[in-house]
């Protein structure tokens, strides 16, 4: 090796050591746990108000968009829900009114459009209820679509857990999801006040009323509409 070789080395740039923290920093990347997918998912996890307010308001490079979010997580559940055949966020079959049974089974086979409608339904009520906040309609818009994607893979995770145990828990899925969405809103307005929690409470409640009040509603006027015919 001549001299002009060793001085080319000499002014590389040296590489990091490859130890423990270089193994996991590639992991981390190839994962995406510093974005992307799987970050998006363990931020809204561990403290959803505040990462839909950095992502608001500092930074909206490392999250996955929320529509996209949404529409990720449906796909996901709709794909094991398919795969697995569990009833967890199936709809009801015992319901009397066959053009309300035909709508909701709608619902089941187009989930992620529903859940971007019913996301629409959630953020209205709750800008209702924080008509004070200074956040407009399009930022509730931005942290309910977060909210509902992890609500799907909730869903989600508890099909699997129905296929695997054959326990059916469509009622404790709902509550687990609705509390985890009165916790994102509360914590998103004021993490501090109690009101902000009730009134997340009161937004999902009634947001996803709406939604399935509409659902039926169709539904009996498809009843109404095959009589009359």
């Amino acid at each position: 090796m001549n001299h002009k070789e060793l001085d080319e080395r000499e002014n590389h740039k040296t590489l990091e050591r490859i130890d423990g923290n270089y193994i996991w920093k590639e992991i981390r990347s190839v994962l995406n746990l510093d974005k992307g997918i799987l970050y998006t998912i363990k931020e809204l996890l561990l403290r959803p108000g505040h990462t839909v307010r950095e992502f608001i308001l500092y930074d909206r490079k490392r999250l996955v968009k929320p529509i996209l979010f949404v529409i990720f997580s449906s796909l996901v559940f709709v794909i094991l829900q398919k795969t697995l055949d569990f009833n967890t966020g199936a709809a009801p079959e015992n319901m009397a009114s066959p053009g309300v049974t035909q709508a909701f089974a709608w619902v089941g086979e187009n989930f992620g459009i529903f859940n971007i409608l019913l996301g629409f339904f959630i953020g209205f009520w709750t800008r209702l209820f924080f008509i004070k906040s200074r956040y407009n309609i399009y930022e509730i818009f931005i942290l309910v679509f977060f909210t509902i994607g992890i609500g799907n893979l909730i869903y989600t995770f508890f099909g699997i857990v129905e296929s695997i145990s054959g326990f059916e828990s469509y009622g404790l899925t709902y509550l687990i999801a609705m509390a985890y969405s009165v916790w994102a809103i509360g914590s998103f307005f004021n993490k501090n006040k109690i009101l902000s929690y009730f009134g997340g409470l009161l937004s999902y409640f009634f947001g996803t009323m709406t939604g399935s009040f509409l659902i039926a509603l169709v539904g009996i006027l498809m009843d109404l509409f095959n009589k009359s015919g």
